[in-house]
């Protein structure tokens, strides 16, 4: 009779890096999701889920599996006690599944590298009461996303106020090719801009949303779908309509109208993008003129990232995110997989390139 491998938990190895950890835990989330998946569950479901993981896993600021049912205690009834019981019940719901996850799949190995024995945190004392579904964000389709910004582009031939609406829609159509966010967006200067970088050049951005109160984010990243040719025409055509110094130190990509003491330009607010984007979509997108805003042109920038080709990990480098699980929520893969078809490739064979090349991704 052959002898069987047998695994004690009693046995500790650790300690791990903390990149290390960081690996474990994207690569032990990215299991949760495929086995869900492969149980069945809606894609609605499982992103709902992975949601709900994200926002806990952001208040906890550690891995989800230390958590402790006094931990939980606290958050549904001190950080969630004025939700309401759907979201409450939904969020409890998540945590159990995934340390069911936890405990079926990788218990031995989260204690040889930790020393913890994996423990739901929820138990009959402390579990919510009540159940509601939870709302998905879901972003226009690509020709949706076109008309919008023909019909806009097609009206700066006869605005009224040709400059603000230039650059409203500039910066538009970088939040739609780069999943900038509208406060990033306000912040950049022209010299955020490294044409010499890269084959189309790279956008540096330098105050990216931190993760958990931890500062600005920075980022760098490459010009793909057309932005290098958008920035171009903005700058040569549109940016000296509000400014005549491409040189000062900490000009402003995007401008605004009124001035500084010594006549350069402020920069732009983000309600003037914002009200920019809105009154764009009820004249060219009236099906979304109560619902486009900024982010969901950040989420529609996931999506046809993932259409292109790019891999989760890539996503994430681009939009900025700190955990993957955000990214997770912003794309869709395994709807695209159910159709049986292949993703179609949005970009260039050079742009596929110039984005793994910089996140140092396989290709």
């Amino acid at each position: 009779m052959a002898l069987a491998a047998v695994s004690d938990l009693r046995e500790f190895h650790g300690p791990v890096s903390t990149e290390e950890l960081e690996r474990f835990e994207t690569d032990v989330l990215s299991g949760f999701v495929l086995a869900r998946a492969s149980a069945g569950l809606a894609d609605g479901t499982i992103r709902g889920d992975v949601g709900h993981l994200d926002q806990m896993r952001a208040w906890f600021g550690r891995p989800l599996w230390e958590m402790e049912p006094t931990d939980a205690d606290g958050y549904f009834g001190k950080v969630l006690r004025g939700s309401p019981s759907g979201t409450r019940l939904a969020r409890a719901q998540a945590l159990t599944t995934y340390f069911l996850f936890l405990e079926l799949r990788h218990k031995v190995e989260i204690h040889r590298m930790t020393g913890r024995v994996v423990e739901c945190p929820i138990d009959e004392m402390n579990r919510p009461r009540g159940s509601k579904d939870a709302a998905l964000r879901i972003p226009p389709t690509e020709p949706e996303i076109k008309t919008l910004f023909t019909g806009w582009g097609g009206e700066l031939a006869t605005c009224r106020k040709f400059d603000p609406t230039a650059r409203n829609y500039t910066a538009a159509k970088l939040m739609s090719q780069v999943g900038l966010r509208v406060s990033e967006a306000c912040k950049l200067d022209l010299a955020d801009i490294k044409w010499d970088l890269g084959r189309f050049g790279k956008l540096h951005v330098r105050h990216g949303k931190g993760a958990r109160g931890s500062g600005p984010r920075e980022r760098m990243g490459p010009l793909i779908n057309g932005t290098d040719r958008t920035l171009r025409w903005f700058i040569e055509d549109v940016w000296g309509h509000f400014d005549d110094d491409h040189t000062r130190p900490g000009a402003p990509l995007f401008p605004s109208e009124r001035k500084n003491t010594d006549g350069s330009s402020r920069r732009v607010g983000d309600d003037a993008l914002r009200n920019g984007l809105a009154v764009a979509a009820k004249a060219h997108l009236p099906g979304w003129a109560d619902t486009l805003t900024p982010h969901v042109l950040r989420h529609f920038c996931a999506s046809e990232l993932y259409l292109g080709g790019l891999d989760l990990l890539g996503i994430q480098e681009v939009l900025g995110h700190s955990w993957i699980a955000t990214t997770m929520r912003y794309s869709n893969p395994r709807e695209l997989h159910q159709t049986g078809e292949k993703p179609q490739v949005a970009w260039s064979l050079g742009e596929a390139e110039q984005v793994r090349g910089v996140y140092g991704l396989a290709s």
